[in-house]
Formats: structure tokens, C-alpha cells, sequence
């Protein structure tokens, strides 16, 4: 039988009490947010048809290269109400700050 908890707070949660979320989260580089002149755009042209021969991406070159990687979270359903509040503890982390002396 699988057995969970939330990580956040470390609750077990019972399969048949308690309702269990699931976060998942995708991390990888977005290349269209960079601004590229004439130059750099002939010459992204030229890579990605070199690439296009090639088969695509080994997806555990990029796992190595840290350009893609998945997280996956299991949180009960206050840690789930205080997730969607906050989804990257912003407040919480801005409530850490010590004041300057």
C-alpha cells in the first residue's frame, strides 16, 4: 500500500480521509525571452538548421546541463490553501528579512 504525506508540512495523509493535491512544477530555459539583434538572429538561424539534422535534444543531455527539470509535491488541503495564496513564499520569505541595525 503507498503511503502518503505533504511535504510541506509532513502530515500523513490516509488514502481514504484525507484529500491529497499534487503540485507539479516544470523548470526550463525560455530562449524567447532574450533580445537578439540581425546578427544573432542569422546566426540562431544557421544553429537551429544544424540542430533540425541532428535528432532532436537527448533529454538527459539536458537533465545534465540543469535546462530541464521536473518537481512533483504532495500537500494536504491546508498546505494547499496556503500554496495557492502564495505560490513562491514571497511573503513568507519577505517576513524573514532582518531590519538593519
Amino acid at each position: 500500500m503507498v503511503h502518503y504525506t505533504c511535504d510541506m508540512c509532513g502530515k500523513p495523509l490516509l488514502p481514504d480521509e484525507d484529500i491529497r493535491y499534487v503540485v507539479k512544477i516544470e523548470v526550463y530555459t525560455a530562449c524567447d525571452a532574450m533580445e537578439m539583434d540581425d546578427d544573432m538572429d542569422e546566426e540562431i538561424e544557421e544553429m537551429e538548421e544544424d540542430e533540425s539534422e541532428d535528432d532532436a535534444a537527448d533529454p538527459a543531455e539536458m537533465l545534465e546541463n540543469g535546462e530541464y527539470k521536473t518537481f512533483r509535491f504532495d500537500l494536504c488541503t491546508k498546505c494547499h490553501e496556503k500554496y495557492l495564496q502564495d505560490p513562491l513564499f514571497l511573503k513568507s520569505w519577505n517576513r524573514t528579512r532582518f531590519s538593519e541595525n
